[in-house]
Order: structure tokens, then C-alpha cells, then sequence
């Protein structure tokens, strides 16, 4: 388990990451200012367990095997570099922990618009009865 915490304009973010069996699971928290190492011992302290079990909810991402530290040929690095935009503009970008978020995200804005359409659905339902309540006591002459 690592807690990074880094600079997103304007807050600042810490991202958990849990990795295990070659997967890694993320969550991300947002701290707002700039937190202290008290504050952050604190804050695990007493939100620790529950961002852990956020994260375990979360899917699994594949962890990507680091890659080699030689020294690469300009020519050659050019060529992965390109290689990664087409694979990029494929639908993977970044690391592990981004492409959980991003995964987290996107369940988290299809469950919203879910909800949305449902709580839509049930307000239509509520005035077609309030206007077929009005339409029958105005029948009957009250």
C-alpha cells in the first residue's frame, strides 16, 4: 500500500494505491490545502480503514512491469515514444493507479446518471398523478 500525495490544481491530492497478485487497486481523497505530515498521520489514523476498503471496492488494474533503465537511442525512443501516443489514443493512458481511477470514475458518473434518470422518471410519475388528481376533482365540481 503507498499514499502519494501530489499537487492537482488547486488541491492537493493523495492518491492510495493497493498492489498485489501483479493488480493494483487506487482511490483518491482531496485534501485542499497543503497537508502537513501530522495532519496526514492523522487523517490516516482516522479515515485509513475506510479509504482501504474504498480502494479494495474498486476494479483491478493489470501493474505494468517497470520498464528498463538503459540508456535507449534517441532514434528509438522516438519510435516508442510514437508507439505509445497510438497506444494512448487507444484508450490506456498512464499508469496503473490512473487507469483505476479513471475506471472509478466512470462507474461512479454511470451510476449518477442512472439515479438521475430514475429520480426523473419518478417526478414525471408524480405530476401525471397530481395533474390526473386536479383533472378528476375538477369533473366532479369540488
Amino acid at each position: 500500500m503507498t499514499l502519494t500525495v501530489c499537487f492537482e490544481d488547486p488541491f492537493w491530492v493523495g492518491i492510495l494505491e493497493i498492489a498485489e497478485d501483479g493488480e493494483v487497486r487506487a482511490t483518491r481523497v482531496v485534501f485542499g490545502g497543503e497537508p502537513t505530515d501530522a495532519e496526514l498521520h492523522e487523517f490516516l489514523l482516522r479515515h485509513g480503514f475506510a479509504l482501504l476498503d474504498k480502494a479494495a471496492a474498486n476494479p483491478p488494474v493489470p501493474a505494468d512491469a517497470r520498464p528498463s533503465q538503459r540508456r535507449v537511442n534517441p532514434k528509438r525512443a522516438a519510435k516508442l515514444a510514437a508507439r505509445e501516443a497510438a497506444h494512448a489514443a487507444q484508450g490506456r493512458r498512464g499508469t496503473a493507479s490512473q487507469e483505476a481511477l479513471r475506471l472509478e470514475y466512470e462507474e461512479r458518473k454511470a451510476q449518477a446518471a442512472a439515479d438521475a434518470k430514475e429520480r426523473k422518471a419518478a417526478r414525471a410519475e408524480q405530476r401525471y398523478e397530481a395533474a390526473r388528481a386536479k383533472k378528476r376533482a375538477r369533473r366532479r365540481g369540488h
